[in-house]
Protein backbone atom coordinates (compact mmCIF):
# COMPACT_ATOMS: atom_id res chain seq x y z
CA UNK A 1 0.00 0.00 0.00
CA UNK A 2 2.99 2.36 0.44
CA UNK A 3 4.79 1.43 -2.80
CA UNK A 4 3.43 4.19 -5.07
CA UNK A 5 3.84 6.78 -2.31
CA UNK A 6 7.60 6.18 -2.17
CA UNK A 7 8.01 5.70 -5.93
CA UNK A 8 8.45 1.93 -5.66
CA UNK A 9 7.18 -0.70 -8.07
CA UNK A 10 6.80 -3.31 -5.29
CA UNK A 11 7.55 -3.95 -1.63
CA UNK A 12 11.35 -4.01 -1.37
CA UNK A 13 11.60 -5.93 1.91
CA UNK A 14 9.48 -8.97 1.20
CA UNK A 15 10.83 -12.20 2.70
CA UNK A 16 10.05 -14.14 -0.48
CA UNK A 17 13.23 -15.66 -1.99
CA UNK A 18 13.29 -13.46 -5.11
CA UNK A 19 16.67 -13.83 -6.89
CA UNK A 20 16.47 -10.21 -8.14
CA UNK A 21 17.09 -9.04 -4.59
CA UNK A 22 20.15 -11.22 -4.04
CA UNK A 23 22.74 -9.27 -2.06
CA UNK A 24 26.01 -10.90 -1.08
CA UNK A 25 27.89 -9.13 1.68
CA UNK A 26 31.59 -9.76 2.24
CA UNK A 27 30.65 -12.47 4.73
CA UNK A 28 28.26 -14.10 2.27
CA UNK A 29 30.91 -14.07 -0.45
CA UNK A 30 33.45 -15.58 1.89
CA UNK A 31 30.98 -18.29 2.93
CA UNK A 32 30.25 -19.04 -0.72
CA UNK A 33 33.97 -19.25 -1.48
CA UNK A 34 34.40 -21.80 1.35
CA UNK A 35 31.57 -23.94 -0.02
CA UNK A 36 32.93 -23.85 -3.57
CA UNK A 37 36.43 -24.63 -2.31
CA UNK A 38 35.22 -27.59 -0.26
CA UNK A 39 33.28 -29.02 -3.19
CA UNK A 40 36.08 -28.33 -5.65
CA UNK A 41 38.61 -30.11 -3.48
CA UNK A 42 36.54 -33.30 -3.66
CA UNK A 43 36.17 -33.71 0.11
CA UNK A 44 33.37 -35.59 1.82
CA UNK A 45 31.67 -32.83 3.85
CA UNK A 46 31.39 -29.04 3.81
CA UNK A 47 29.79 -27.21 6.76
CA UNK A 48 28.04 -23.81 6.86
CA UNK A 49 26.53 -22.49 10.09
CA UNK A 50 24.87 -19.23 11.06
CA UNK A 51 22.22 -17.78 13.32
CA UNK A 52 18.57 -17.79 12.25
CA UNK A 53 17.96 -15.23 9.49
CA UNK A 54 21.62 -14.48 8.65
CA UNK A 55 21.25 -15.61 5.02
CA UNK A 56 22.36 -19.24 4.89
CA UNK A 57 19.65 -20.03 2.35
CA UNK A 58 20.80 -17.04 0.28
CA UNK A 59 24.33 -18.46 0.17
CA UNK A 60 22.92 -21.87 -0.76
CA UNK A 61 21.01 -20.39 -3.72
CA UNK A 62 24.14 -18.59 -4.87
CA UNK A 63 26.04 -21.87 -4.60
CA UNK A 64 23.51 -23.65 -6.82
CA UNK A 65 23.90 -20.95 -9.48
CA UNK A 66 27.69 -21.31 -9.52
CA UNK A 67 27.99 -25.09 -9.59
CA UNK A 68 29.31 -26.45 -12.90
CA UNK A 69 26.77 -28.01 -15.31
CA UNK A 70 28.24 -31.49 -14.75
CA UNK A 71 27.09 -31.52 -11.10
CA UNK A 72 23.86 -33.24 -10.04
CA UNK A 73 22.34 -31.80 -6.85
CA UNK A 74 19.97 -33.33 -4.31
CA UNK A 75 18.40 -30.76 -1.93
CA UNK A 76 16.91 -31.84 1.40
CA UNK A 77 15.04 -29.02 3.15
CA UNK A 78 13.46 -31.07 5.92
CA UNK A 79 15.99 -33.35 7.63
CA UNK A 80 13.64 -34.53 10.39
CA UNK A 81 13.60 -37.91 8.71
CA UNK A 82 14.52 -41.47 9.52
CA UNK A 83 17.46 -43.05 7.72
CA UNK A 84 15.09 -44.79 5.30
CA UNK A 85 13.11 -41.59 4.63
CA UNK A 86 16.26 -39.56 4.05
CA UNK A 87 17.72 -42.07 1.59
CA UNK A 88 14.37 -42.30 -0.21
CA UNK A 89 14.26 -38.49 -0.43
CA UNK A 90 17.79 -38.41 -1.86
CA UNK A 91 16.81 -41.04 -4.43
CA UNK A 92 13.74 -38.99 -5.35
CA UNK A 93 15.84 -35.84 -5.78
CA UNK A 94 18.36 -37.64 -7.99
CA UNK A 95 15.59 -39.51 -9.84
CA UNK A 96 16.94 -42.89 -8.78
CA UNK A 97 14.24 -45.59 -9.09
CA UNK A 98 13.61 -47.92 -6.15
CA UNK A 99 10.80 -50.32 -5.16
CA UNK A 100 7.86 -48.17 -3.93
CA UNK A 101 7.13 -48.49 -0.23
CA UNK A 102 10.37 -50.29 0.53
CA UNK A 103 11.53 -50.27 4.15
CA UNK A 104 14.89 -51.86 3.39
CA UNK A 105 17.88 -49.63 3.99
CA UNK A 106 20.03 -51.98 1.91
CA UNK A 107 17.76 -51.71 -1.12
CA UNK A 108 17.94 -47.91 -1.04
CA UNK A 109 21.71 -47.83 -0.47
CA UNK A 110 22.29 -50.30 -3.31
CA UNK A 111 20.10 -48.27 -5.70
CA UNK A 112 21.82 -45.03 -4.77
CA UNK A 113 25.30 -46.56 -4.96
CA UNK A 114 24.69 -47.89 -8.46
CA UNK A 115 23.33 -44.51 -9.57
CA UNK A 116 26.42 -42.73 -8.22
CA UNK A 117 28.69 -45.14 -10.04
CA UNK A 118 26.73 -44.64 -13.27
CA UNK A 119 26.92 -40.86 -12.87
CA UNK A 120 30.68 -41.04 -12.34
CA UNK A 121 31.04 -43.18 -15.47
CA UNK A 122 29.24 -40.43 -17.42
CA UNK A 123 31.63 -37.80 -16.07
CA UNK A 124 29.15 -36.30 -13.61
CA UNK A 125 29.55 -35.40 -9.93
CA UNK A 126 26.88 -35.57 -7.25
CA UNK A 127 26.36 -33.17 -4.35
CA UNK A 128 23.87 -33.61 -1.50
CA UNK A 129 22.84 -30.37 0.27
CA UNK A 130 21.02 -30.72 3.60
CA UNK A 131 19.45 -27.56 5.03
CA UNK A 132 18.56 -27.24 8.74
CA UNK A 133 21.09 -30.02 9.31
CA UNK A 134 21.16 -29.37 13.07
CA UNK A 135 17.92 -31.38 13.16
CA UNK A 136 19.59 -34.55 11.87
CA UNK A 137 19.86 -37.38 14.37
CA UNK A 138 23.24 -38.95 15.06
CA UNK A 139 22.02 -42.20 13.49
CA UNK A 140 21.00 -40.51 10.25
CA UNK A 141 24.27 -38.57 10.13
CA UNK A 142 26.14 -41.85 10.40
CA UNK A 143 24.19 -43.24 7.44
CA UNK A 144 25.09 -40.14 5.44
CA UNK A 145 28.75 -40.61 6.38
CA UNK A 146 28.68 -44.19 5.18
CA UNK A 147 27.33 -43.01 1.81
CA UNK A 148 30.46 -40.90 1.37
CA UNK A 149 32.58 -44.05 1.62
CA UNK A 150 31.78 -44.63 -2.05
CA UNK A 151 34.83 -43.40 -3.91
CA UNK A 152 37.25 -44.02 -6.72
CA UNK A 153 41.01 -43.83 -6.38
CA UNK A 154 40.89 -40.08 -7.02
CA UNK A 155 37.57 -38.70 -5.74
CA UNK A 156 34.43 -39.21 -3.68
CA UNK A 157 31.28 -40.18 -5.56
CA UNK A 158 29.09 -38.14 -3.19
CA UNK A 159 29.87 -34.83 -1.52
CA UNK A 160 27.67 -33.48 1.26
CA UNK A 161 27.02 -29.85 2.23
CA UNK A 162 25.58 -29.46 5.75
CA UNK A 163 23.85 -26.12 6.40
CA UNK A 164 22.44 -25.31 9.81
CA UNK A 165 22.24 -23.19 12.92
CA UNK A 166 25.17 -23.02 15.39
CA UNK A 167 23.84 -26.14 17.08
CA UNK A 168 25.13 -28.06 14.05
CA UNK A 169 28.72 -27.37 15.10
CA UNK A 170 27.89 -28.61 18.59
CA UNK A 171 26.32 -31.73 17.13
CA UNK A 172 29.37 -32.57 15.01
CA UNK A 173 31.69 -32.05 17.96
CA UNK A 174 30.22 -35.08 19.75
CA UNK A 175 32.62 -37.93 20.28
CA UNK A 176 30.37 -40.46 18.55
CA UNK A 177 30.46 -38.33 15.38
CA UNK A 178 34.20 -37.67 15.33
CA UNK A 179 34.62 -39.81 12.19
CA UNK A 180 32.26 -37.52 10.30
CA UNK A 181 33.77 -34.36 11.79
CA UNK A 182 37.23 -35.39 10.59
CA UNK A 183 35.90 -35.53 7.02
CA UNK A 184 34.74 -31.90 6.97
CA UNK A 185 37.13 -30.17 4.58
CA UNK A 186 35.70 -26.64 4.84
CA UNK A 187 33.85 -24.89 7.66
CA UNK A 188 32.39 -21.39 7.81
CA UNK A 189 30.21 -19.56 10.33
CA UNK A 190 28.15 -16.79 8.71
CA UNK A 191 28.18 -13.59 10.72
CA UNK A 192 25.46 -10.87 10.63
CA UNK A 193 25.86 -7.66 8.60
CA UNK A 194 28.17 -4.89 9.71
CA UNK A 195 26.58 -1.45 9.86
CA UNK A 196 28.10 -0.50 6.49
CA UNK A 197 26.74 -3.71 4.96
CA UNK A 198 23.28 -2.97 6.36
CA UNK A 199 23.40 0.50 4.74
CA UNK A 200 24.33 -1.02 1.36
CA UNK A 201 21.77 -3.81 1.74
CA UNK A 202 18.85 -1.46 2.41
CA UNK A 203 19.77 0.80 -0.50
CA UNK A 204 20.26 -2.22 -2.81
CA UNK A 205 16.75 -3.52 -2.14
CA UNK A 206 15.22 -0.07 -2.55
CA UNK A 207 16.94 0.34 -5.92
CA UNK A 208 15.77 -3.07 -7.15
CA UNK A 209 12.22 -2.00 -6.22
CA UNK A 210 12.61 1.10 -8.39
CA UNK A 211 13.74 3.90 -6.04
CA UNK A 212 17.31 5.18 -6.32
CA UNK A 213 16.81 8.11 -3.95
CA UNK A 214 17.71 7.59 -0.29
CA UNK A 215 14.32 7.16 1.42
CA UNK A 216 15.89 5.85 4.65
CA UNK A 217 18.08 8.36 6.46
CA UNK A 218 21.53 7.16 7.53
CA UNK A 219 20.45 7.42 11.17
CA UNK A 220 17.33 5.40 10.33
CA UNK A 221 19.32 2.54 8.82
CA UNK A 222 21.79 2.73 11.70
CA UNK A 223 18.90 2.22 14.12
CA UNK A 224 17.49 -0.62 12.01
CA UNK A 225 20.92 -2.28 11.99
CA UNK A 226 21.32 -1.97 15.74
CA UNK A 227 17.80 -3.20 16.54
CA UNK A 228 18.03 -6.12 14.10
CA UNK A 229 21.58 -6.96 15.26
CA UNK A 230 22.54 -7.03 11.57
CA UNK A 231 20.38 -10.09 10.87
CA UNK A 232 18.99 -9.70 7.31
CA UNK A 233 15.60 -11.27 8.01
CA UNK A 234 14.94 -8.96 10.97
CA UNK A 235 16.28 -6.02 9.00
CA UNK A 236 13.74 -6.77 6.26
CA UNK A 237 10.87 -6.97 8.72
CA UNK A 238 11.77 -3.74 10.51
CA UNK A 239 12.32 -1.76 7.29
CA UNK A 240 9.04 -2.98 5.79
CA UNK A 241 7.09 -1.83 8.84
CA UNK A 242 9.04 1.44 8.98
CA UNK A 243 8.02 2.28 5.40
CA UNK A 244 4.40 1.64 6.34
CA UNK A 245 4.75 3.83 9.43
CA UNK A 246 6.31 6.67 7.47
CA UNK A 247 3.52 6.43 4.91
CA UNK A 248 0.87 6.45 7.66
CA UNK A 249 2.27 9.69 9.08
CA UNK A 250 2.82 11.43 5.73
CA UNK A 251 6.63 11.50 5.97
CA UNK A 252 8.76 11.33 2.82
CA UNK A 253 11.87 10.01 4.62
CA UNK A 254 12.17 7.11 7.04
CA UNK A 255 13.87 8.55 10.11
CA UNK A 256 15.29 7.00 13.24
CA UNK A 257 12.17 7.61 15.35
CA UNK A 258 9.96 5.80 12.82
CA UNK A 259 12.37 2.87 12.68
CA UNK A 260 12.41 2.59 16.48
CA UNK A 261 8.62 2.47 16.61
CA UNK A 262 8.55 -0.10 13.82
CA UNK A 263 11.05 -2.28 15.66
CA UNK A 264 9.02 -2.13 18.86
CA UNK A 265 5.99 -3.31 16.90
CA UNK A 266 7.52 -6.17 14.92
CA UNK A 267 9.81 -7.40 17.70
CA UNK A 268 6.93 -7.49 20.17
CA UNK A 269 8.54 -5.37 22.86
CA UNK A 270 6.98 -2.29 24.50
CA UNK A 271 4.17 -1.96 21.97
CA UNK A 272 3.04 1.58 21.32
CA UNK A 273 -0.75 1.80 21.13
CA UNK A 274 -0.48 5.12 19.31
CA UNK A 275 1.75 3.60 16.60
CA UNK A 276 -0.67 0.73 16.08
CA UNK A 277 -3.66 3.09 16.01
CA UNK A 278 -2.11 5.41 13.45
CA UNK A 279 -1.01 2.59 11.19
CA UNK A 280 -4.44 0.99 11.42
CA UNK A 281 -6.07 4.33 10.59
CA UNK A 282 -3.91 4.71 7.49
CA UNK A 283 -4.67 1.17 6.35
CA UNK A 284 -8.40 1.75 6.81
CA UNK A 285 -8.26 4.96 4.85
CA UNK A 286 -6.37 3.30 2.00
CA UNK A 287 -8.97 0.54 1.81
CA UNK A 288 -11.78 3.08 1.74
CA UNK A 289 -9.94 5.13 -0.84
CA UNK A 290 -9.52 2.14 -3.13
CA UNK A 291 -13.28 1.83 -3.41
CA UNK A 292 -14.15 5.53 -3.63
CA UNK A 293 -12.53 6.81 -6.79
CA UNK A 294 -13.51 10.43 -6.08
CA UNK A 295 -11.19 10.65 -3.08
CA UNK A 296 -7.68 11.67 -4.16
CA UNK A 297 -4.59 9.84 -2.99
CA UNK A 298 -3.12 13.02 -1.55
CA UNK A 299 -6.25 13.51 0.54
CA UNK A 300 -5.93 10.05 1.99
CA UNK A 301 -2.33 10.69 2.98
CA UNK A 302 -3.35 13.93 4.63
CA UNK A 303 -6.11 12.20 6.55
CA UNK A 304 -3.71 9.45 7.62
CA UNK A 305 -1.19 12.00 8.86
CA UNK A 306 -3.99 13.96 10.58
CA UNK A 307 -5.20 10.81 12.35
CA UNK A 308 -1.70 10.04 13.57
CA UNK A 309 -1.05 13.60 14.73
CA UNK A 310 -4.35 13.67 16.63
CA UNK A 311 -3.50 10.44 18.40
CA UNK A 312 0.03 11.68 19.18
CA UNK A 313 -1.14 15.00 20.58
CA UNK A 314 -4.30 14.02 22.38
CA UNK A 315 -3.70 10.51 23.63
CA UNK A 316 -6.48 8.82 25.61
CA UNK A 317 -8.79 11.20 27.47
CA UNK A 318 -10.30 9.56 30.55
CA UNK A 319 -12.28 12.72 31.40
CA UNK A 320 -14.35 12.58 28.22
CA UNK A 321 -16.82 9.69 28.18
CA UNK A 322 -16.61 7.68 24.99
CA UNK A 323 -19.76 7.20 22.92
CA UNK A 324 -21.49 3.85 23.23
CA UNK A 325 -19.96 1.34 20.83
CA UNK A 326 -21.94 0.13 17.86
CA UNK A 327 -22.43 -3.55 17.10
CA UNK A 328 -19.50 -3.49 14.67
CA UNK A 329 -17.26 -1.76 17.22
CA UNK A 330 -17.99 -4.44 19.84
CA UNK A 331 -16.53 -7.11 17.55
CA UNK A 332 -12.98 -7.88 18.66
CA UNK A 333 -10.40 -7.37 15.92
CA UNK A 334 -8.81 -10.47 14.48
CA UNK A 335 -5.43 -11.16 16.12
CA UNK A 336 -2.32 -10.77 14.05
CA UNK A 337 -0.39 -13.84 12.94
CA UNK A 338 2.39 -12.97 15.39
CA UNK A 339 -0.11 -12.88 18.27
CA UNK A 340 -1.70 -16.14 17.12
CA UNK A 341 1.66 -17.90 16.98
CA UNK A 342 2.40 -16.63 20.49
CA UNK A 343 -0.86 -18.07 21.86
CA UNK A 344 0.26 -20.74 24.38
CA UNK A 345 -3.01 -22.65 23.94
CA UNK A 346 -2.15 -23.46 20.30
CA UNK A 347 0.26 -26.15 19.18
CA UNK A 348 2.17 -25.27 16.03
CA UNK A 349 4.65 -28.14 15.86
CA UNK A 350 5.24 -30.41 12.87
CA UNK A 351 3.12 -33.27 14.27
CA UNK A 352 0.02 -31.10 14.72
CA UNK A 353 0.52 -29.66 11.22
CA UNK A 354 0.52 -33.17 9.73
CA UNK A 355 -2.71 -33.91 11.63
CA UNK A 356 -4.36 -30.88 10.00
CA UNK A 357 -2.92 -31.60 6.56
CA UNK A 358 -4.01 -35.24 6.53
CA UNK A 359 -7.46 -34.21 7.80
CA UNK A 360 -7.90 -32.25 4.55
CA UNK A 361 -7.33 -35.58 2.77
CA UNK A 362 -9.80 -37.40 5.03
CA UNK A 363 -7.18 -39.28 7.07
CA UNK A 364 -6.71 -39.35 10.83
CA UNK A 365 -3.06 -38.67 11.72
CA UNK A 366 -3.49 -38.14 15.45
CA UNK A 367 -0.76 -39.80 17.44
CA UNK A 368 1.58 -40.12 14.47
CA UNK A 369 5.20 -39.23 15.14
CA UNK A 370 6.24 -36.08 13.26
CA UNK A 371 9.30 -37.81 11.84
CA UNK A 372 7.07 -40.45 10.26
CA UNK A 373 4.42 -38.07 8.96
CA UNK A 374 5.15 -38.84 5.33
CA UNK A 375 4.72 -42.58 5.85
CA UNK A 376 1.10 -42.47 7.01
CA UNK A 377 -0.44 -41.94 3.58
CA UNK A 378 1.57 -44.52 1.64
CA UNK A 379 -1.19 -47.11 1.80
CA UNK A 380 -3.50 -44.58 0.11
CA UNK A 381 -0.77 -43.76 -2.47
CA UNK A 382 -0.18 -40.38 -0.86
CA UNK A 383 3.34 -39.01 -1.04
CA UNK A 384 5.15 -36.02 0.41
CA UNK A 385 6.58 -33.28 -1.78
CA UNK A 386 9.19 -31.23 0.10
CA UNK A 387 10.35 -28.08 -1.63
CA UNK A 388 11.20 -24.42 -1.12
CA UNK A 389 9.45 -21.81 -3.24
CA UNK A 390 7.14 -18.82 -3.45
CA UNK A 391 3.40 -18.15 -3.59
CA UNK A 392 3.65 -18.65 -7.35
CA UNK A 393 4.95 -22.19 -6.85
CA UNK A 394 2.21 -22.98 -4.33
CA UNK A 395 -0.51 -21.67 -6.66
CA UNK A 396 0.90 -23.70 -9.54
CA UNK A 397 0.89 -26.95 -7.54
CA UNK A 398 -2.53 -26.02 -6.06
CA UNK A 399 -2.39 -28.28 -3.00
CA UNK A 400 -2.55 -27.49 0.74
CA UNK A 401 0.87 -27.39 2.33
CA UNK A 402 2.68 -27.25 5.64
CA UNK A 403 4.60 -23.97 5.86
CA UNK A 404 7.54 -23.58 8.20
CA UNK A 405 7.38 -20.13 9.79
CA UNK A 406 10.20 -18.53 11.77
CA UNK A 407 9.43 -15.73 14.24
CA UNK A 408 12.06 -13.07 15.07
CA UNK A 409 12.95 -14.87 18.32
CA UNK A 410 14.17 -17.86 16.30
CA UNK A 411 11.28 -20.21 17.07
CA UNK A 412 9.91 -22.45 14.32
CA UNK A 413 6.17 -22.90 13.80
CA UNK A 414 4.48 -25.31 11.41
CA UNK A 415 1.09 -24.26 10.03
CA UNK A 416 -1.09 -25.56 7.23
CA UNK A 417 -1.91 -23.35 4.27
CA UNK A 418 -5.43 -24.59 3.53
CA UNK A 419 -6.65 -21.95 1.07
CA UNK A 420 -5.13 -19.25 -1.11
CA UNK A 421 -7.65 -16.82 -2.60
CA UNK A 422 -5.99 -13.93 -4.38
CA UNK A 423 -3.91 -12.14 -1.76
CA UNK A 424 -5.69 -13.81 1.19
CA UNK A 425 -4.32 -16.93 2.84
CA UNK A 426 -6.24 -19.27 5.12
CA UNK A 427 -4.01 -21.12 7.55
CA UNK A 428 -4.68 -23.73 10.23
CA UNK A 429 -2.78 -23.65 13.52
CA UNK A 430 -3.88 -26.52 15.70
CA UNK A 431 -7.69 -26.28 15.93
CA UNK A 432 -7.79 -22.65 14.83
CA UNK A 433 -8.35 -21.50 11.24
CA UNK A 434 -7.60 -17.87 10.36
CA UNK A 435 -7.69 -15.90 7.10
CA UNK A 436 -5.30 -13.00 6.69
CA UNK A 437 -3.25 -11.21 4.01
CA UNK A 438 -0.65 -13.42 2.41
CA UNK A 439 1.88 -10.66 2.99
CA UNK A 440 1.49 -11.14 6.75
CA UNK A 441 2.36 -14.83 6.41
CA UNK A 442 5.25 -13.91 4.14
CA UNK A 443 6.91 -11.98 6.97
CA UNK A 444 7.62 -15.27 8.72
CA UNK A 445 7.92 -17.66 5.77
CA UNK A 446 11.17 -18.04 3.88
CA UNK A 447 10.03 -20.65 1.36
CA UNK A 448 10.12 -24.20 2.87
CA UNK A 449 6.94 -26.25 2.48
CA UNK A 450 5.69 -29.84 2.51
CA UNK A 451 2.74 -30.96 0.40
CA UNK A 452 0.85 -34.25 0.28
CA UNK A 453 -0.18 -35.42 -3.18
CA UNK A 454 -1.85 -38.52 -4.52
CA UNK A 455 0.35 -40.34 -6.99
CA UNK A 456 -1.47 -41.40 -10.16
CA UNK A 457 1.13 -44.13 -10.76
CA UNK A 458 1.92 -47.25 -8.77
CA UNK A 459 5.60 -47.66 -9.59
CA UNK A 460 8.72 -45.63 -8.87
CA UNK A 461 8.93 -41.93 -9.59
CA UNK A 462 10.13 -40.25 -11.76
CA UNK A 463 8.93 -41.75 -15.03
CA UNK A 464 11.70 -41.30 -17.57
CA UNK A 465 12.85 -42.43 -21.01
CA UNK A 466 13.54 -46.14 -21.29
CA UNK A 467 10.92 -47.23 -18.74
CA UNK A 468 8.15 -49.72 -19.59
CA UNK A 469 4.78 -50.62 -18.11
CA UNK A 470 1.33 -49.47 -17.07
CA UNK A 471 2.53 -46.20 -15.56
CA UNK A 472 3.98 -45.19 -18.92
CA UNK A 473 0.64 -46.07 -20.52
CA UNK A 474 -1.17 -43.80 -18.00
CA UNK A 475 1.23 -40.95 -18.76
CA UNK A 476 0.72 -41.33 -22.50
CA UNK A 477 -3.07 -41.51 -22.16
CA UNK A 478 -3.24 -38.47 -19.85
CA UNK A 479 -1.21 -36.34 -22.24
CA UNK A 480 -3.31 -37.62 -25.11
CA UNK A 481 -6.51 -36.64 -23.32
CA UNK A 482 -5.14 -33.12 -22.77
CA UNK A 483 -4.40 -32.93 -26.50
CA UNK A 484 -7.93 -34.11 -27.33
CA UNK A 485 -6.85 -37.53 -28.58
CA UNK A 486 -9.04 -40.61 -28.03
CA UNK A 487 -7.86 -42.93 -25.25
CA UNK A 488 -6.99 -46.40 -26.49
CA UNK A 489 -6.37 -49.47 -24.35
CA UNK A 490 -3.43 -50.57 -26.53
CA UNK A 491 -1.23 -47.56 -25.93
CA UNK A 492 2.53 -47.86 -26.33
CA UNK A 493 4.08 -49.00 -23.04
CA UNK A 494 7.54 -47.62 -23.80
CA UNK A 495 8.77 -44.21 -22.61
CA UNK A 496 10.27 -43.25 -25.96
CA UNK A 497 11.64 -40.01 -27.39
CA UNK A 498 8.23 -38.97 -28.73
CA UNK A 499 6.72 -39.23 -25.22
CA UNK A 500 9.66 -37.32 -23.75
CA UNK A 501 8.98 -34.42 -26.13
CA UNK A 502 5.27 -34.40 -25.23
CA UNK A 503 6.12 -34.33 -21.50
CA UNK A 504 8.52 -31.42 -22.12
CA UNK A 505 5.79 -29.48 -23.94
CA UNK A 506 3.40 -30.01 -21.01
CA UNK A 507 6.09 -28.95 -18.53
CA UNK A 508 6.80 -25.79 -20.47
CA UNK A 509 3.12 -24.86 -20.39
CA UNK A 510 3.09 -25.39 -16.62
CA UNK A 511 6.24 -23.30 -16.01
CA UNK A 512 8.16 -26.42 -14.97
CA UNK A 513 11.66 -27.39 -16.05
CA UNK A 514 11.05 -28.88 -19.55
CA UNK A 515 13.40 -31.85 -19.16
CA UNK A 516 10.91 -34.43 -20.49
CA UNK A 517 11.09 -36.47 -17.26
CA UNK A 518 7.84 -36.92 -15.34
CA UNK A 519 8.93 -36.18 -11.79
CA UNK A 520 6.85 -35.34 -8.77
CA UNK A 521 5.83 -31.80 -9.72
CA UNK A 522 4.92 -32.87 -13.26
CA UNK A 523 2.81 -35.76 -11.95
CA UNK A 524 1.10 -33.46 -9.43
CA UNK A 525 -0.05 -31.20 -12.24
CA UNK A 526 -1.04 -34.09 -14.52
CA UNK A 527 -3.05 -35.76 -11.73
CA UNK A 528 -4.92 -32.50 -11.12
CA UNK A 529 -6.05 -32.41 -14.76
CA UNK A 530 -7.51 -35.94 -14.69
CA UNK A 531 -11.34 -36.19 -14.73
CA UNK A 532 -12.75 -36.72 -11.25
CA UNK A 533 -9.47 -35.75 -9.58
CA UNK A 534 -10.08 -35.96 -5.86
CA UNK A 535 -8.44 -34.39 -2.88
CA UNK A 536 -8.21 -30.85 -1.53
CA UNK A 537 -6.91 -27.85 -3.44
CA UNK A 538 -5.69 -24.39 -2.51
CA UNK A 539 -8.07 -22.62 -4.86
CA UNK A 540 -11.84 -22.94 -5.03
CA UNK A 541 -11.75 -25.06 -8.15
CA UNK A 542 -9.24 -27.38 -9.73
CA UNK A 543 -7.94 -26.40 -13.16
Amino acid sequence: MYAAYFGLTERPFSLAPDPRYLYLSDAHREALAHLLYGIGEGGSFVQLTGEVGTGKTTVCRALLEQLPPDVDVAMIFNPRLTSIELLAAVCDELRVPYPPGTTSLKVLVDALSQALLDAHARGRRTVLIIDEAQNLSARVLEEVRLLTNLETTTQKLLQVVLIGQPELADLLSRRNLRQLSQRVTARYHLRPFSEAESQRYVQHRMEVAGQRQAIFTRQGVRAAHRLSRGIPRLLNTICDRALLGAYATGQTRVKEAVVRRAAREVLGARRSWRWVAATAAAVLLVLVGSTIALVATGGLRSLGAWAFSRVEKAGPSPETPAPAPTVDERRAPEPTLAATLDDPSLTADRASAFVNLYALWGLDARGVDADRGCELGRAARLRCLTRSGTWTVLRRLNLPAILELATPDGRKHHVVLARLDGDRATIEIGPRRVTLPATEVERFWDGPFVMIWKSPVSGPVPLQPGMLGRDVVWLRQRLGALDGQPITAMANQTYDEELRRRVAVFQQGEALVPDGIAGEETLVRLAATAPGASGPSLTRERP
